[in-house]
């Protein structure tokens, strides 16, 4: 009898150590980012130079946020100023999985169009606007078309900026545009706009902007006076326009087949810290557009802000591109109705 009390005793001394230990496993998995979960390295590629606002908001608000809500399971790595290749080498890269995330501009409005409605000439006011758009049901559709189409996990929308004209001559009207040899991001919006306001357009990707001014391949470009500032274009070229033409805005996304593997508290890590990296890069962006006019301007930039007569005239000629994509997308003009009436709410 003694025997098989003490094989008992053992038998239930066994079973509370297992109990205790699965009770624990429980609790970790549950509490985020804890040690049951899968570790991961991920990789974020993007274009910007390393103190553009977005590699500010990457490395101070997304990296850091990332691994302390994980637990230490998401280790996070940034990859500025085209380290992994250009933007379409590492938005391919994130379609593909051998790169997890990425911060494009929207490169693929070329296969799907309602990408680069937010783009469209004179649409957006201003950032407030602009954020309100992207954060709203407009933003959530988009990302909707994108992860359906090209099958990558849209995070959160971030801010690159109004765009202008930065040249090695002044630009001050419409007759100023002809003969320009002016490069534009290799996406027909932009080459369109380029050409119907006058200018000879070479479309080229960022990474070889710098260098085509240099050596006068072309005379200006047109980003964000942000880039301007941060790639450098201040001393190979000498006025801007402020024309605030249009708004580029850039997506944080990720391999969707590594992001369907994650544990539910590692996705949740992923959305908290892409919310609070875009609310920062956003006010960064707003905040810095005073501080980088200075900067270039006592780098020598003579900045030309154009009169109502001027904008009205840029307006009128690129009114073609609406006409032309209201006739092509039967869903255009609605969604053009829908984001100039969040101006006013």
């Amino acid at each position: 009898m003694k025997k098989w009390i003490s094989v008992l005793a053992l038998v239930f001394a066994a079973t509370t150590i297992l109990a205790a230990c699965g009770s624990k496993t429980d609790n970790t998995a549950a509490g985020g980012g804890g040690s049951e979960d899968k570790s991961y390295t991920i990789k974020v590629a993007n274009y910007y130079a390393p103190d553009h606002p977005q590699n500010v908001a990457l490395n101070e608000k997304f990296k850091p946020l990332v691994e302390e809500l994980s637990g230490g399971s998401l280790k996070v790595e940034i990859y500025d100023n085209n380290k992994l290749g250009g933007e379409k080498e590492f938005y391919t890269g994130v379609r593909n999985g051998t790169i997890e995330m990425g911060l494009p501009g929207m490169i693929m409005q070329a296969d799907i169009p309602i990408m680069g409605a937010v783009e469209w000439p004179f649409l957006l006011n201003d950032f407030a606007h602009a954020k309100s758009v992207l954060d709203g049901p407009v933003g959530q559709d988009m990302a909707a078309e994108l992860e359906k189409v090209h099958g990558v996990h849209a995070l959160t929308w971030s801010a690159n900026g109004f765009r202008m004209i930065s040249s090695s001559k002044q630009v001050a009207s419409m007759n100023d545009f002809k003969g320009l040899r002016l490069r534009m991001p290799n996406t027909p919006i932009f080459v369109k706009l380029g050409k119907l306001l006058g200018a000879n357009v070479s479309p080229m990707p960022l990474s070889e902007v710098f260098t085509a001014l240099e050596q006068k391949v072309v005379d200006g470009q047109d980003n964000p006076i942000g880039v301007v500032k941060s790639s450098g274009f201040y001393e190979v070229q000498s006025h801007i326009l402020e024309s605030r033409h249009g708004f580029t805005p850039n997506i944080l996304i990720m391999n969707q087949k590594l992001w369907e593997k994650l544990s539910a508290d590692q996705k949740k890590a992923l959305e908290d810290a892409a919310k609070a990296y875009a609310d920062y890069e956003w006010q960064l962006s707003e905040e810095s557009y005073e501080s980088d006019k200075q900067f270039l301007m006592d780098k020598g930039m003579t900045f030309i802000t154009p009169d109502d007569s001027f904008k009205e005239q840029m307006e009128a000629a690129i009114q073609p591109i609406y006409e032309e994509y209201y006739s092509k997308y039967p869903w255009a003009k609605e969604l053009v109705d829908r984001i100039k009436k969040q101006a006013n709410e």
